[in-house]
């Protein structure tokens, strides 16, 4: 049986949303995924884009502007949603593995 879409993020797709918080674009996206993981992370322009469209099919981000080539994008109400549910499974996952590192 597959699994539902976007029940668990992928480390690209938290911090796209985590970025889509503000309008951008997708190459400010990647500068600022960049900048916040100073360097460990790393979203080249195809995972981006299939991501954003991803997104964009799914209700979790919207278009707001077109300039050129240029689409800028932001966050739904329902893309937090799953943003801070991803971020509440992390914080469980940390807190599992601090409860095995005391037994």
């Amino acid at each position: 049986m597959p699994r539902e879409k976007f029940v668990t993020l992928t480390e690209a797709m938290f911090y796209i949303l985590i970025c889509l918080q503000k309008e951008c674009c997708g190459t400010d996206i990647m500068q600022q995924v960049h900048d916040l993981t100073e360097g460990r992370v790393r979203i080249g322009p195809g995972t981006l884009y299939n991501l954003l469209d991803q997104f964009l099919k799914n209700n979790m981000i919207q278009e707001t502007g077109v300039q050129g080539r240029r689409k800028n994008y932001q966050i739904t109400q329902y893309g937090k949603e799953m943003l801070e549910l991803e971020y509440e499974r992390i914080k469980q996952l940390a807190k599992d593995y601090e409860r095995s590192m005391i037994q």
